[in-house]
């Protein structure tokens, strides 16, 4: 066989790389993602995500009848929406690269948001910090290289300990919304693209940057959950943990595979002078294009994680501070609903464990259980010796010297 005639190379300055370049295809061999049809799949499982997602929020704020835990439950489950109805819209306009970018900073600093709920309706679960502490202080850690508690061999749990979850926690709620700013700055200023690895492309950072902190809340989910595996049991933990963490998590480090692919070549880019589709969007669409099937099932598997059920039949004592409506307890009115919704979405609450929590002034950590919370009885559901604990256990003063 006679050889071709050679290929011509293009001279590269130092932006030379062993990595190969990605196929090319034109506008008129469109691929999956500029199809009707990608946009009706992903349509019909956003939706149909949507109006399960909804109709579970509505259904806990019906039934609020205890919203020192229903407040954080609502706030995780508003996390389906958010990421569906964004990865449909990237999805739609597809096209125009930097839209994208836009829409995917709404669902970067709410996913944040969700991590600090779904520790601190763990903390509602157990009644509080000050019940935690009653548990679980003085015990020593086992060491488990599973949990990442090799390393701890030797100390026990104390103050310190859930002050650093805490703050493993809440680190990534800045670090998340920061560089989501940081990288729409980059973006308008041609800085940023997805999968650029180059070291003058802000990505490289950004995504060191993000697996630190995403690295680190993990950890901190997962001590604690060390910590307190056998206090949670009657709230079935496992999959509220596995949904939460694989909806945040994963879809980070899918998002970075899809980049790595198309960086590798294994993804095709596209060429046309009708519109601009950049280095890194064609993952970036793939990525909202799986997102949109995966809330579907995210959907089903929160609806069963964060039941309303165990809420209707709960009835508040007659000191409470809520009154009751219907024959499922707190029945509420529209306004009551609308209202409950306000004050379920104010991050007031995180702002405020925030500056407590990495306060330079920290002197000594104040522990409240729900009991002092409510001005009343516990609204929280209990279970074993949680149940039993008196009044005398409502506020817990622990030295800062305590630390972990």
């Amino acid at each position: 066989m006679a050889p071709g005639p050679p290929a011509t190379i293009t001279p590269q300055a130092s932006n030379t790389s062993w990595i190969p370049e990605a196929p090319v295809v034109t506008a008129q061999e469109p691929i999956f993602l500029m199809t009707s049809t990608a946009q009706t799949i992903s349509g019909f499982f956003v939706w149909t995500a949507l109006l399960i997602t909804c109709h579970q929020i509505y259904m806990h704020l019906r039934y609020y009848s205890s919203p020192n835990e229903q407040r954080h439950i609502v706030r995780i489950l508003f996390i389906v929406p958010i990421y569906a109805f964004d990865s449909w819209l990237s999805l739609l306009f597809f096209t125009n690269e930097e839209y994208y970018v836009y829409f995917d900073t709404v669902r970067d600093c709410y996913e944040a948001f969700v991590i600090y709920n779904f520790l601190s309706l763990c903390y509602e679960y157990l009644g509080g910090e000050s019940a935690i502490m009653a548990e679980i202080r003085g015990k020593p850690i086992e060491s488990s290289c599973v949990y990442g508690t090799c390393c701890l061999w030797g100390k026990t749990y104390s103050i310190g300990f859930l002050r650093f979850c805490k703050q493993a926690t809440l680190q990534f709620c800045v670090v998340k919304p920061l560089m989501a700013v940081i990288t729409v700055i980059l973006q308008a200023f041609g800085k940023y693209r997805d999968g650029d690895f180059n070291v003058a492309s802000g990505y490289l950072y950004a995504t060191i940057i993000y697996n630190i902190s995403v690295s680190l809340s993990l950890y901190a989910l997962f001590l604690f959950y060390f910590a307190t595996r056998e206090l949670l049991v009657p709230y079935n933990p496992v999959l509220k943990f596995f949904m939460v963490k694989s909806v945040i998590f994963l879809s980070f480090w899918q998002g970075m595979l899809l980049a790595i692919l198309e960086k590798c070549g294994a993804i095709p880019q596209i060429t046309s002078a009708d519109f601009s589709v950049g280095e890194g969007t064609v993952a970036a669409g793939y990525q909202n294009f799986i997102i949109c099937i995966e809330m579907f099932f995210a959907a089903v598997a929160l609806r069963h994680a964060f039941t309303y059920k165990v809420y209707m039949d709960k009835r508040l004592d007659s000191y409470g501070s809520f009154p009751i409506y219907g024959q499922y307890g707190r029945c509420a009115p529209m306004k009551s609903i609308s209202s409950s919704l306000k004050e379920t979405m104010n991050p007031g609450d995180m702002v405020q464990d925030a500056i407590h929590n990495f306060s330079p002034a920290y002197q000594q950590y104040t522990q409240q259980s729900t009991l002092e919370r409510g001005g009343g009885p516990p609204l929280s559901r209990s279970h074993s010796n949680l149940s039993t604990r008196g009044d005398n256990e409502k506020t817990l003063l622990l030295s800062s010297d305590d630390e972990f």
